[in-house]
């Protein structure tokens, strides 16, 4: 049923869940993962003038490669592709989905609302009213807990 996962990335520790989500779905269907970063360059807007464009869009590469490296490590034994794109991320990962000919995509939500999302806007929601396949949203919190002493 599924042979291609899609699966935005941020970098961020929280993506655990995302990964692990998607790769036990890609263990049942032996499907390949496809990692997407993306450089959200519509935030390059809120720089200041003196930000060199070229020193910032390298910063930005650079975490994306350290992002999708790491997906890659999480994935485990499923099989992975891994993308940068430049652009808006809702965008890039409905688009993505499309060129690629992917069958799910596996996203995390950080679960905003009321005026947060209704200011920040939401990229898994706008993902799933776009995408052309269905949309596993996994809640994600911002904060990953700290190991501590086992509970009895």
């Amino acid at each position: 049923m599924y042979d291609r996962i899609l699966v935005p990335t941020d970098g961020s520790p929280s993506m655990r869940a995302v990964v692990d989500h998607a790769a036990a779905l890609a263990g049942v269907h032996d499907a390949t993962l496809h990692g997407l970063y993306v450089v959200d360059t519509g935030n390059f807007a809120t720089l200041p003038v003196e930000t060199t464009w070229d020193g910032v869009t390298e910063m930005l590469r650079e975490e994306g490669e350290l992002a999708v490296s790491e997906f890659a490590e999480m994935a485990g034994e499923a099989p992975v592709e891994t993308a940068i794109r430049d652009g808006n991320p809702s965008d890039e990962i409905v688009g993505y989905s499309r060129e690629n000919d992917c069958d799910a995509v596996v996203m995390g939500t950080h679960g905003r609302a009321g005026i947060d999302r209704l200011l920040l806007g939401s990229v898994a929601e706008r993902v799933v009213r776009a995408a052309p396949v269905p949309v596993v949203a996994v809640p994600i919190r911002d904060e990953v807990p700290e190991a501590g002493p086992a509970e009895s």
